[in-house]
């Protein structure tokens, strides 16, 4: 479950403030938006799944390093 918090708070974060970087942001705010994305996967439940694969092939394609290192 951690990975898909992580997935979702990096792309609430990447969606608002497009000009900052995820692994720049202090922790405090990274907290906030893990803590968004744990509330939008609870009220998700069930349908979370279509949003993770989407976030996952989204982030694929913008850093395919990422993708290969994860293989």
């Amino acid at each position: 479950m951690d990975y898909q918090v992580e997935l979702v708070a990096r792309a609430f974060f990447e969606a608002e403030h497009e000009d900052f970087s995820w692994d720049g942001e202090a922790e405090l705010v990274r907290d906030e938006f893990r803590e968004y994305a744990r509330n939008a996967i609870s009220l998700l439940d069930e349908d979370i799944g279509v949003l993770l694969l989407a976030l996952q092939r989204a982030t694929a394609e913008e850093h395919p390093e990422r993708s290969r290192a994860a293989a």
